[in-house]
């Protein structure tokens, strides 16, 4: 079991000047960073992946899909070919920072719909560009992990049942879809229950309380959830994905308007402690 921060927190891009905020998630306890490759070159992600290791922390990276020129869910195959380079840029810049984890929603824009559900052609594009996705990570020694995303953010894949079906259908062993509580506490009329169907294809994990805020300040059952991903053997990451209002993208593509928390500090320092002991009495 390994815990790590979603940097997001604070930026979308790690550069010299988010460096002391490593060294407080070691001394608060984590053993690596989930990184924002939401821009930079392979380059750019060499410096702050030795600072990682000098501080003893792994990485973990989070990914989107900028616009509509990159959906992989596109009738248009130069599209989907768009969508693919921009994934295996992606991999590349994490590969580049010694990481292991790519995740995030990486099959549409956050934010674009149609007015109605995925059809089967869109799905069929996701695990098209995602196979040869994950063939290219495996290059890297890099599991993939999809996130499936509450209705409210995007409609090509809501439910851990759709996730898990696409992680069959792409069929390699890097890539898995990512569990995460925020979104399943509102897609999901069993969130805990979920988890055993599913447990063969998860193979990451996000800790979000229900507001966005700090873990254990809201009503996220993280006792019953770790028990179940215990029980069903998986023992990977689990990573604090908190959000405020100070990143004006991030906050209008999550749709949050206001922070859930008194400071920042509480989210990573008390979040941490609260999972740390919610993961001991699973």
């Amino acid at each position: 079991m390994l815990f790590g921060f979603n940097m997001l927190l604070w930026t979308t891009f790690v550069a010299k000047e988010h460096y002391p905020l490593l060294t407080r998630l070691k001394k608060t306890g984590y053993d690596g960073a989930e990184l924002t490759i939401f821009g930079g070159k392979p380059e750019d992600y060499v410096e702050v992946g030795h600072v990682l290791r000098e501080e003893g922390l792994r990485a973990t990276a989070v990914a989107v899909i900028p616009d509509k020129e990159h959906d992989c869910t596109s009738r248009d195959a130069k599209v989907r070919a768009a969508g693919l380079e921009h994934l295996k840029w992606a991999i590349d810049c994490l590969a580049a920072a010694g990481g292991e984890v790519l995740c995030g929603p990486f099959y549409q824009p956050l934010g674009i719909f149609t007015g109605v559900g995925p059809t089967r052609e869109e799905r069929a594009g996701i695990v098209e560009v995602h196979k040869a996705a994950a063939k290219h990570a495996a290059k890297a020694n890099i599991k993939l992990s999809v996130e499936p995303l509450n209705r409210f953010e995007c409609y090509a894949l809501n439910t851990a049942k759709d996730a898990a079906d696409v992680v069959r259908q792409v069929d390699e062993p890097n890539y898995g879809y990512l569990y995460d509580t925020f979104h399943f506490n509102i897609e999901e009329k069993d969130p805990v229950g979920v988890i055993a169907p599913t447990i063969r294809q998860i193979n990451h994990v996000h800790t979000s309380e229900n507001d966005r805020g700090t873990p254990g300040k809201g009503h996220v059952p993280f006792d019953a959830t770790f028990k179940a991903l215990k029980a069903g053997g998986y023992d990977g990451w689990y990573v604090i994905e908190a959000f405020g209002a100070a990143l004006p993208g991030i906050a209008e593509a999550t749709r949050v308007w206001r922070d859930f928390f008194p400071n920042r500090e509480e989210v990573y320092e008390f979040g941490h402690d609260y999972l740390r002991a919610s993961y001991a009495r699973a």
